[in-house]
């Protein structure tokens, strides 16, 4: 690290920080993925997907709602819908209200392969993330998280 520039470099603990934050956001996901692809056959995209149209209530959103709960651009959703549509999880209907858009369904196959996998799913969030903290660590990382959340903004 150069001593003689004026460019506000971290300092050892905030690079230690940084550092060990930028490897548990590559390789937590990647072991989430791995695991629930050996429990389900199912992506880590693919699950996210089915949970949030579970949770829509009826099954369905629009696609547009849909990118923006994930955080995706629409055409990436597309790509991946497609794939997964080839699958028979989900499926795309028109929407008879106003013929613009479209609805993402969740199939009962979808359904089915989603509560296959929960179970597996949530015991393996457990043991990798959960268990190596006390109820007042998960609380003080939610409340940092927030904040880190509140500051980058709506995606």
């Amino acid at each position: 690290m150069p001593t003689t520039s004026t460019a506000p470099w971290l300092d050892e603990d905030e690079m230690r920080l940084w550092r060990a934050w930028l490897r548990v956001q590559t390789e937590l996901p990647a072991a989430m993925g791995r695991a629930l692809h050996e429990d389900s056959d199912l992506s880590l995209q693919d699950f996210e997907t089915l949970v949030r149209l579970s949770e829509s209530g009826e099954g369905r959103l629009r696609v547009s709602a849909l990118a923006d709960e994930m955080h995706w651009e629409r055409s990436r959703l597309s790509h991946h819908l497609r794939r997964m549509g080839a699958r028979g999880l989900v499926e795309k209907v028109e929407c008879p209200e106003d013929g613009r858009g479209s609805f993402v369904v969740l199939t009962p196959a979808g359904r089915e392969a989603l509560e296959g996998a929960a179970p597996d799913h949530v015991r393996t969030v457990r043991q990798v993330f959960l268990d190596g903290m006390s109820a007042q660590e998960r609380e003080a990382l939610l409340r940092v998280l927030t904040r880190v959340l509140d500051r980058v903004g709506p995606a």
